[in-house]
This record gives structure tokens, sequence and C-alpha cells, in this order.
């Protein structure tokens, strides 16, 4: 089955040359203008994945993220210009999974659709025989379920996107190890993504968040600075 892709940019020549690309690559496409539009339309009718531009009027990219994560952990990677590392940083705090700067290859673009949408298809599938399914993650207040894409802290659930869910899981799998951000990197990127240390800190500052939402007194995931993190079940 093919994936649904959302596209929103108020720039109308770069919609219409990325939807021709995806359309022939095989995806289904559909297009907006402004934030606004979208919102009404991808919580009416969800897609597997959205591309968002961050400099739109009315609605920009960071706004309609932030109304999006209210309901939903759909899979966002925003555009943004090459100078706007705040922004990117912002994206990456609210959730997104991914970001490609302004300009950019259409051909690079659909290789970062085509990771996410991979991530998000192995975390979200439950097709597996008897003897695949991946085991449920237990220590203590924590629970993560790999093949439902499901989360829980002291028994109360909460929403991860897939990269954060990937880092969490790499951490609480072997509790009292070290990770390394190059270890995590690998854990929830694709080799050919490229992405920095700040890229894993905003995850892991976005998990706490989360966590710390129904427990403020969460202090698990440890830092180890200049090495890396750990999750510590005691």
């Amino acid at each position: 089955m093919s994936h649904t892709i959302a596209l929103v940019d108020d720039d109308h020549n770069l919609l219409t040359s990325l939807s021709i690309a995806l359309k022939d690559d095989g995806f289904l496409v559909q297009t907006y203008a402004n934030g606004d539009a979208a919102l009404r339309s991808m919580t009416a009718s969800p897609v597997d994945l959205a591309v968002l531009d961050i400099k739109m009027p009315r609605m920009d990219g960071v706004e309609l993220l932030k109304r999006l994560r209210q309901t939903s952990s759909l899979p966002v990677i925003f555009l943004t210009s090459k100078d706007e590392e705040i922004d990117e940083l912002l994206c990456l705090k609210m959730g997104a999974d991914d970001y490609i700067r302004k300009p950019f290859s259409l051909r690079l673009l659909i290789e970062r659709i085509h990771t996410v949408l991979r991530r998000t298809d192995l975390a979200n599938s439950v097709e597996y025989a008897d003897d695949e399914v991946e085991p449920k993650i237990v220590h203590g207040d924590l629970e993560l379920d790999p093949a439902r894409h499901e989360c829980s802290w002291q028994g109360e659930g909460f929403t991860l996107t897939v990269t954060e869910f990937l880092i969490l899981k790499c951490l609480s799998s072997r509790p009292g190890y070290v990770r390394s951000r190059n270890q995590l990197m690998d854990a929830a990127y694709d080799y050919n993504i490229n992405v920095t240390d700040r890229n894993i800190d905003c995850h892991i500052k976005r998990i706490r968040k989360k966590i710390k939402a129904i427990d403020k007194n969460f202090t698990h995931i440890e830092t180890l600075y200049g090495i890396g993190y750990r999750y510590n079940d005691q």
C-alpha cells in the first residue's frame, strides 16, 4: 500500500516539483499552501508523514507541528533555511523526526522520507509470527512495547515520535550501560542520514519532558558529560 505524504509550503513552485517527484516515486501526495488548511485536513484524515516548511504566513510550520503533536505522533520532516539553526533546535525539541535545509536535492528529501517511514513501519508493525514478536521492555515504572510502538510510565501512556522511541528503547534495553551519542544515532537513524550530537541531545530532552509530565521526579535518564547517556532503573 502506498504511503500518503502531506506537503505544506507557501512556495507553489516547490510544492509542484516536490509533488511530481514523490508521485513518480510511488507516493500519494496531498499539498497545502498554508498551515490552517493542512491542520484541518490532517486532523480529519491522517496521513503517513508530513513535510512542513517553517516559514509560512498565518500559521507557520512550528505552530502547525505544535498543534499536531497535541493528538498525533505523525512523523514530520521540516524544511529549514540554511541559517535557521535556532529553528532547527526548536523543531527537534518539539518532536520533529528530521529536518533538511534549503536548497536541497529532491533525491535527498525522498531518501529522508523513505528512512523515516521505514522506522515508522518497523515500530508500528504487529504482523510477526508469535516467535518473532519483539518482547516488551519493562524496567520498574517504564514499559515499552516495540511491536505496537506503545510506551507508559507508572501505567500512564505517553506518545513518542519514532526517533524518540528508538532512542529510549536503546537506552532502556540495557539499564546501567552507557550509550554514546554515536550509538544512539546508529539506533535511531540510517547510516546515510547526517545527524549531530545536538540532534540526540534535543531528543533526550524531549523524552524527559514527556515522562516528567507524568512524574515530575523522573531522573532515570542520566547524562554523562562528554560520554553519553545511561538509563538507570534504580
